[in-house]
């Protein structure tokens, strides 16, 4: 969802580079602005009614006018933050962006930065303010391809034992931080995770289609063993592979 197109930019209440000391703890209170953070070094924990959102080089972190929260600084670092207003809204909680390209984000915020500080609120301040607000939301755009493209990966290579986040990673040419990221934003799981449902899944297909012996099954599956592949599923499942198939199978003898 691109947001910033619903929006009209109408203040720059500041362009800067926050340093951040490990230790400090601060509370805002009904945040006067709209505030756009990303993340040169460093790490800090935003806590709003519950929901909890950690800072890393690979997000951007959009804070909504009127919210209030408390910011924890996990360790030392640099957080570039724009504050602004707006007509429209922008984000109603706090909100956690997965970057493609932080380079170019924090190329733009530079851009945006040295204008502010030689025009402040001129057209071609916003202008530059409006193409990183691009680079950020557009990359939601790619992301949810990525996800179709880490789902698709993951269905081709899933009898691969080998298969993890580092060679969904790598084949889809990602860190595998970002690619934690777009699993915990978009599908609410880990890749680990989501492996796992997958071969259980495929498991459960196969126990109940075909005539594959357990054994075929957890090697069709991609687990390191019969013996893994049997304790998880029954972990999971309350019952082993084998009563699963004789309660399910659905072949029929001639």
């Amino acid at each position: 969802m691109k947001t910033e197109n619903n929006i009209i930019i109408t203040e720059i209440a500041a362009a800067q580079v926050v340093n951040s000391v490990k230790g400090e703890t601060h509370e805002m209170v009904d945040r006067k602005q709209y505030g756009l953070a990303l993340c040169i070094s460093g790490q800090i924990t935003y806590k709003e009614k519950g929901k909890t959102i950690v800072s890393s080089k690979d997000t951007a972190i959009v804070l909504p006018k009127g919210a209030t929260y408390t910011l924890s600084r996990d360790k030392s670092g640099f957080f570039p933050l724009i504050n602004f207003d707006c007509i429209g809204t922008i984000c109603t909680e706090i909100t956690e962006i997965p970057l493609r390209n932080a380079y170019a984000c924090m190329k733009y915020f530079e851009d945006v930065k040295k204008q502010f500080f030689k025009e402040g609120n001129s057209f071609q301040t916003f202008s530059l303010f409006y193409k990183l607000l691009d680079e950020v939301y557009a990359n939601t755009v790619p992301t949810h391809s990525l996800i179709q493209s880490a789902q698709a990966y993951i269905e081709q290579n899933l009898s691969d034992p080998a298969l993890n986040n580092l060679t969904i990673a790598s084949g889809l040419n990602i860190s595998e931080v970002y690619l934690r990221k777009l699993f915990t934003t978009y599908l609410s799981t880990s890749p680990k995770q989501y492996i796992l449902q997958a071969r259980l899944e495929r498991a459960k297909q196969l126990l109940t289609d075909t005539a594959f012996s357990v054994a075929a099954v957890s090697e069709e599956c991609g687990f390191s063993s019969v013996y893994h592949f049997s304790r998880i599923f029954k972990q999971k499942t309350g019952i082993t592979p084998s009563k699963f198939a004789d309660q399910h199978n659905n072949l029929v003898v001639f």
